[in-house]
């Protein structure tokens, strides 16, 4: 593993699956807040049209300042959901978890796991991180590991094609 990528300490000892967790690299809350922002001012600015071309009124600048704080919100909650991210490679799985107020634990089986892909978009890759895409026959179980450093990413993946193929369940 890299040095971006730091065990997540378990927090006020509350953890319902206990034990060493990888967390995703520093550089992913830059990534995330930049997309974040972008999106937020996309989609501030295309509500602002009509009240900005059509000028019927005040009323019409409600949309834009909703998705505004909408956005700031979003923004401020950002460095709490990205350390809520987090993996763990145990023996027969692999358990991934997410959420701040509505977490999700996920374990996927390496018997199970039918594709390991990865992905970089454009923010990302000029950051050096990677998206690693877990893929199973249960479309509830598919998982989406952001923000890993791209060596990082690689080794996983092999990883996890190499104990997956060792362990493949018979359908």
């Amino acid at each position: 593993m890299t040095d971006d990528a730091t065990p997540a300490p378990s927090p006020r000892g509350l953890d319902p699956v206990p034990g060493e967790w990888q967390r995703v690299s520093r550089k992913y809350l830059v990534v995330d807040l930049i997309s974040t922002l972008f999106w937020g001012v996309v989609f501030t600015a295309l509500s602002a049209l009509p009240a900005v071309l059509l000028d019927w009124g005040v009323w019409w600048w409600v949309a834009p300042a909703v998705l505004a704080i909408i956005t700031i919100v979003t923004l401020a909650l950002v460095p709490r959901r990205v350390r809520a991210i987090g993996y763990r490679l145990r023996d027969d799985d692999l358990l991934f978890r997410t959420g701040i107020m509505f977490q999700r634990f996920v374990a996927v089986p390496f018997g199970r796991m039918q594709l390991v892909d990865i992905t970089r978009g454009p923010i990302a890759r000029a950051a050096g991180l990677a998206e690693l895409k877990l893929v199973t026959a249960s479309a509830a179980s598919g998982v989406v590991i952001p923000g890993l450093p791209l060596e990082e990413a690689e080794w996983l993946r092999d990883h996890l094609v190499a104990v997956a193929e060792t362990r493949r369940a018979g359908l």
